[in-house]
């Protein structure tokens, strides 16, 4: 679920709800979610998965280097890529204008709420636990 170099990090599957933060992860060069709680537990996204940042997305041009660039948008859709490439990230956020960034690539400390599960394979509709409304999403954020 959760990129490959993260294999021998701690994690946990996404819930509706969750409040995540964008993180740099001990012994990895990999960047990725982590509980708000506990920074030490991956939080791990399935494909589909909808969030919500509390501000504008902002990416590292270079990891660490470079600076960042905003993506004026704060609504991001999970999604794997460069699955054929066994030694390359594969965890991505599409934007809704079709921009698509590894998720290695987030600058730490931004902070999300996943607003939706992907719909399993046993059901066309998620249930109505997999979802957050927006008033909760800004009743979460004003927390």
């Amino acid at each position: 679920m959760c990129d490959y170099s993260l294999d021998h990090t701690a994690s946990r599957p996404a819930k509706v709800g969750d409040r995540v933060v964008s993180t740099a992860f001990t012994n990895s060069i990999t960047r990725g979610f982590a509980d708000i709680e506990n920074t030490n537990v991956a939080v791990c996204l399935l494909p589909g998965t909808e969030l919500a940042f509390d501000r504008e997305v902002e990416c590292d041009r270079l990891i660490g280097f470079l600076g960042t660039r905003k993506m004026e948008r704060n609504l991001a859709r999970f999604r794997k890529i460069n699955l054929d490439r066994m030694h390359e990230h594969h965890d991505a956020l599409e934007f809704p204008g079709g921009e698509v960034v590894l998720l290695t690539n987030l600058s730490p400390g931004q902070h999300a709420t996943v607003l939706q599960l992907p719909v399993s394979s046993e059901s066309k509709e998620p249930a109505s636990e997999e979802r957050v409304s927006p008033t909760t999403v800004e009743r979460m954020a004003l927390r």
